[in-house]
């Protein structure tokens, strides 16, 4: 008899919470990097990666100016060379070219990386904001919709919170 009560009680209990409803998952979707450019902080951090950059550029254009004038003088004088001189001037040539070429990508990477360090304050408040934002919504996530990373979704089951975002950012 508690055996046949006990499956009874299981079997309204399982039949109750089966009858009851789901929650409704909500979700936010916004282009991240609209939301990101619109930032006020933004415009400055591309002014002094364009700086930056700018004298990356100039350094690239001296040393490659060096290496040109070092290559004709080396032209112009290569017929009257002895063969020790030739093969000196041949070696330094490559080792310039050989260092401009690392400088270039050692420029590059500096570059990426102060891009990085200079957004970081900037993608640390937007993330703040996305949470404040999906929290006070009870959304269960925000989704971002930039490079296609999401080709479709019922907009009808989520919630664009660009406006939103961008009023917390303020």
């Amino acid at each position: 008899m508690k055996r046949f009560l006990f499956l009874l009680l299981t079997v309204i209990t399982l039949s109750a919470s089966a009858q009851t409803e789901a929650p409704v998952l909500k979700f936010g979707f916004l282009s991240y990097d609209a939301v990101l450019q619109s930032m006020a902080d933004y415009a400055a951090v591309e002014t002094s990666m364009a700086q930056l950059q700018e004298q990356y550029a100039a350094e690239q254009k001296r040393v490659e100016d060096e290496f040109n004038k070092k290559y004709e003088e080396f032209l112009d004088g290569q017929r009257d060379f002895p063969q020790t001189i030739l093969q000196k001037r041949q070696s330094e040539l490559q080792e310039l070219l050989d260092k401009n070429i690392a400088f270039k990508k050692e420029g590059q990477r500096l570059l990426a990386e102060a891009r990085e360090k200079a957004m970081q304050p900037l993608k640390a408040r937007l993330a703040d904001a996305l949470a404040s934002v999906g929290s006070s919504r009870g959304l269960a996530f925000i989704v971002n919709t930039d490079q296609n990373a999401l080709p479709w979704m019922n907009i009808n089951m989520g919630e664009d919170v660009t406006e939103a975002v961008q009023e917390a950012l303020k």
